[in-house]
């Protein structure tokens, strides 16, 4: 009978040692679960942003094709509003500035700007304060900061003093 008991204390002891053995298997995959868990919900998330991200980009994109296409007109607006003293003119010109205000475009500001390569381009040098931007030949606009299309300018230069 002494004998029986020791070996119910050794069985005992096994299949405390099992027991434990199997709840740390448990322990490691739940936490390799909990791991994957979390790999696949950060790839969720960043292909989300990405995804909002190349849906503005596209949307840019589009707009920015549209609007290249409508500066022509608007540029023949101006032209017309410079020449004619007709009020419906004027009031559509300013309707069409400020629908392309609200979606991001600005006009570049040139004259008596230091001229900027970037965001100008230079067409002609005339008589004038070096550097700076004399006339405008055709306005430039930004897209959300972006060049949308640089403007056309006449800069001035220095006359070289004849000695």
């Amino acid at each position: 009978m002494g004998n029986s008991n020791f070996k119910t204390k050794t069985d005992e002891k096994q299949e405390k040692k099992e027991e434990s053995k199997h709840i740390e298997e448990l322990k490691q995959k739940t936490e390799e679960f909990e791991n994957k868990y979390k790999r696949a919900l950060a790839d969720y998330q960043n292909l989300e942003k990405r995804v909002v991200v190349e849906r503005k980009e596209w949307i840019l994109k589009s707009n920015k094709e549209l609007l290249l296409r409508l500066l022509p007109i608007l540029d023949t607006l101006i032209l017309a509003t410079l020449h004619s003293k007709d009020e419906g003119l004027t009031v559509s010109l300013q309707q069409f500035l400020n629908v392309l205000r609200e979606e991001g475009v600005e006009k570049i500001k040139s004259i008596g700007a230091n001229f900027d390569p970037n965001s100008m381009e230079c067409i002609q040098t005339v008589d004038g304060e070096e550097g700076r931007v004399i006339e405008e030949l055709r306005a430039g606009y930004t897209l959300y900061d972006k060049i949308l299309r640089p403007a056309q300018v006449k800069v001035g230069k220095e006359k070289a003093s004849s000695n």
